[in-house]
């Protein structure tokens, strides 16, 4: 499933989810902000994230993208009737390093069409 198509003047909500809104997501929030026809948030799935993801950011993002599988599991209710695509980008690297910058844009450019 792709996502809606960010041509034209549709701007999108998007939401970027990780484990704790430390370093993925809010990576991809900041990246994916300006240029690519988004509004963008984040969130983590746990408890202790800086922000936590709430029925209210899943209300409002017309896509959903999430680091790992487990994100969308975890969810899995709250997300049956949104579109969910998994990036696979694993928990390794710090917020705005330049490895992760280039595996979130290699991630995202089927989706940025």
């Amino acid at each position: 499933m792709k996502p809606i198509s960010t041509l034209g003047f549709n701007i999108l909500n998007t939401l970027f989810i990780c484990s704790r809104n430390q370093w993925r997501s809010p990576t991809a929030e900041r990246i994916f902000a300006q240029g690519y026809g988004l509004h963008t948030r984040s969130a983590g799935t746990s408890r202790h994230a800086k922000h936590t993801l709430s029925l209210k950011d899943i209300a409002w993002a017309e896509q959903i993208f999430v680091m790992e599988p487990r994100h969308k599991q975890q969810f899995s209710k709250q997300l049956l009737h949104k579109k969910v695509f998994v990036l696979d980008i694993p928990d390794d690297y710090h917020y705005m390093d330049a490895e992760l910058i280039e595996l979130l844009q290699l991630a995202m450019q089927p989706y940025l069409k």
